[in-house]
């Protein structure tokens, strides 16, 4: 189990028992090596973790291929009943973990107490799921022969997670890998360490025997990752983060032919056509741009508005954006937290100052937070296809804004990128419905709609947005493998 040193000089920290629970392991352990987690807010120091490497993702891995018969031998109701207590004990420890989540992370903390209870859902719907992973007899042409196919774990997985949704993105990965009688061992990001840390304290409180369920946490990402990778214990790497990285990933596990599930980067498309319902749309691409600062593989990465409603709909966008109050996320009036850190804003501001050289006008609200981590919500409009922000994945809150003519423009435009994660839409006609959502090359669409994740539904992407499904049933089958038997003799 990994422990961690806990800050005391945090009032909330102090105050928070998980995180009190947490610095006390650290007095029954010790490790050679540590890296501070720091408050994006202000910069802080939250924590000390441990700094781990390829020796210990080999012991994990050992003790991860020690628990894998006995865990996969389990009924699917016995992991079930397991992974339902590590539920119930999220949502009891919702509020330190939304707590935990805001000081590493720097969304509001109302926001991150969502994350921590919409993703719990996953755990839930998973602990079901995993009863109706369903076999098939095939009919046979020999009456002495019966044709069988089965379903079995795929074996140890190696998930690598990000900073962005640090709690989402574990319960993902975790809970249809261990529904489905895999053992998982965990990297979380360096930046945000603490609430996997946090989830594996609570599932071994749940009940996961040893070995089951690991985190292990690096400063440097290379030596656990290519450990895992390289590795022929392990049968799958599960990764959400940038195309380059899982690409990357891609190539080391080829050599042993690693099932993969890659959530990548994202470009996406938001479109109003001129019959939309403008009000809703502003404020659904308000949710869709600045949510958790525009720092989400789903955000609405570029505004395309028919030229008809242009002007009304940026009134009201603006307006919507300049009344938002941007600050520490542990503040009750915060709307939108920090950056991650300055090596993310820096790139923002990058790719504004490009397109402004090129002749993108700025629209920002008029908050003077543009310090330490903080970025004002910004709205960039004359933005063209030869800015580098047209074919970025951003990750901050600033919003291109592009036009079009037609439906067949607006469709021409969406598509025009190597990223199929997302897309949204906002039109009143059924027929432009059903061919627009038809023809945009993604692997979700929201059709006047933003909240398009949930735990019933597959979530992943298309073209250079990765491969593999997140929730729903589809979920499962990425950590399950088909079996076919042929029963001669009989």
């Amino acid at each position: 189990m990994s422990v961690m040193q806990v800050s005391t000089a945090d009032s909330v920290a102090t105050s928070n028992a998980l995180l009190h629970r947490l610095k006390e392991r650290i007095a029954a352990s010790s490790v050679e090596k540590s890296f501070t987690v720091t408050n994006p807010a202000d910069g802080s120091i939250v924590a000390k973790v441990p700094d781990l490497g390829a020796p210990k993702t080999e012991k994990a891995i050992a003790l991860a291929n020690d628990a894998q018969v006995a865990w996969a031998g389990l009924t699917a109701g016995e992991r079930g009943a397991i992974l339902r207590r590590w539920h119930d004990l999220i949502l009891a420890s919702e509020k330190e973990l939304g707590e935990i989540l805001t000081l590493e992370q720097g969304k509001p903390l109302a926001e991150a107490r969502r994350e921590v209870t919409f993703n719990a859902s996953y755990i839930e719907w998973f602990a079901e799921e995993a009863k109706r992973a369903y076999g098939d007899v095939i009919p046979t042409s020999a009456s002495s022969r019966r044709q069988l196919v089965i379903k079995q774990p795929v074996g140890i997985v190696g998930a690598i997670t990000p900073w962005n949704f640090p709690s989402g993105m574990i319960t993902r990965k975790a809970a249809p890998a261990l529904a489905a009688g895999c053992v998982i061992i965990l990297k979380p990001s360096d930046e945000t360490p603490l609430s996997a840390l946090a989830l594996e304290c609570l599932a071994e409180d749940a009940g996961f025997p040893a070995g089951v369920f690991q985190v292990i946490t690096s400063k440097d990402p290379t030596p656990v990752a290519q450990t895992l990778t390289s590795h022929p214990l392990v049968r799958k790497i599960s990764f959400t983060g940038s195309t380059r990285v899982g690409k990357l990933l891609m190539q080391q596990s080829a050599d042993s032919v690693k099932r993969m599930s890659l959530e990548l980067g994202g470009n996406a498309p938001l479109l109003v056509f001129d019959d939309a319902d403008i009000d809703a749309a502003v404020a659904g691409a308000l949710v869709a741009k600045f949510r958790n600062a525009g720092q989400t593989c789903i955000c609405a990465n570029r505004i395309l508005l028919h030229t008809s409603i242009k002007d009304a709909f940026l009134d009201k966008f603006v307006a919507a954006a300049e009344a938002m109050n941007v600050g520490d996320g542990l503040d009750p009036s915060s709307d939108m937290g920090p950056m991650i850190n300055t090596a993310a804003k820096n790139k923002v501001q990058a790719l504004i100052a490009d397109a402004v050289e090129k002749g993108a006008t700025v629209s920002a609200s008029r908050h003077s937070s543009d310090v330490g981590n903080f970025m004002p919500p910004t709205i960039l409009c004359d933005v063209t296809t030869d800015m580098d922000i047209a074919h970025t994945e951003i990750f901050g809150p600033v919003a291109p804004v592009l036009v079009f003519e037609n439906d067949e423009d607006a469709i021409a435009l969406a598509n025009d990128t190597p990223y199929g994660l997302a897309a949204y839409f906002w039109t009143r006609k059924l027929s432009r419905a059903w061919r627009v959502a038809e023809q945009l090359e993604v692997g979700m669409v929201g059709l006047n709609d933003i909240a398009i994740s949930g735990e019933a539904t597959p979530f992943g992407g298309v073209k250079e947005s990765g491969i593999g499904r997140e929730g729903s049933r589809y979920g499962l089958d990425d950590y399950l493998n088909v079996k076919y038997i042929a029963m001669g003799g009989i």
